[in-house]
Formats: structure tokens, C-alpha cells, sequence
């Protein structure tokens, strides 16, 4: 079963926190296992960012999350945040696409 974590967080520093997105996908090429990730703005409140990440099951995620460059990763974004990230963990239920 697919599987979504999604966290919250928010930043004055996008720039860096994209500039972290960045360093972490070339780092941890090969070892992660996300299929699909997404960033996107909370237009409702500013400076607020979700980040909407798949994997093909929970034991995928885990597997990315023991990545010492996740572990890296989440210390450095939450140095970067204005508050510590909130996070939630899905199984996938199901998926329409429409487009």
C-alpha cells in the first residue's frame, strides 16, 4: 500500500529550504526511496509550506527515513523554520486522476 507523509512548516528562507531539497535529492541518490514529492505555499497563510511526500509502502518510508542525508536533512529544515515541522503519516486509500 502506498504510502504519504506530509509536513508543515514554516520558513522566512524558502530559498534555503529549496537550496536543502536540492542538496538532498543529489545526495541521496540511488538509496531514497520517494516516488513523488511536492512543495507547495499555503496561500492562506503566508510563509507556510507543505510538503507532500509518496512512497510505494510504510517499510519504503522507514527505509528513507534511516538515510543518515533524511537525517541530516530534517536537522538542517528545522533549523530553518520559524517553528518545528508538523508531520502526518497516510496510507495511501485511493487515488483519482482526473486530468
Amino acid at each position: 500500500m502506498r504510502f504519504i507523509q506530509i509536513f508543515e512548516f514554516t520558513t522566512t528562507r524558502i530559498d534555503a529550504v529549496e537550496a536543502l531539497m536540492d542538496n538532498w535529492v543529489a545526495q541521496s541518490e540511488g538509496r531514497r526511496t520517494v516516488v513523488r514529492s511536492v512543495l507547495t505555499a499555503d496561500r492562506d497563510r503566508p510563509l507556510t509550506y507543505v510538503q507532500i511526500v509518496e512512497f510505494s509502502s510504510f517499510e519504503g518510508a522507514m527505509q528513507n527515513s534511516a538515510l543518515a542525508e533524511t537525517a541530516e536533512f530534517a536537522q538542517r529544515l528545522a533549523e530553518l523554520c520559524e517553528e518545528p515541522p508538523r508531520f502526518r503519516n497516510l496510507d495511501l486509500v485511493r487515488t483519482d486522476e482526473f486530468a
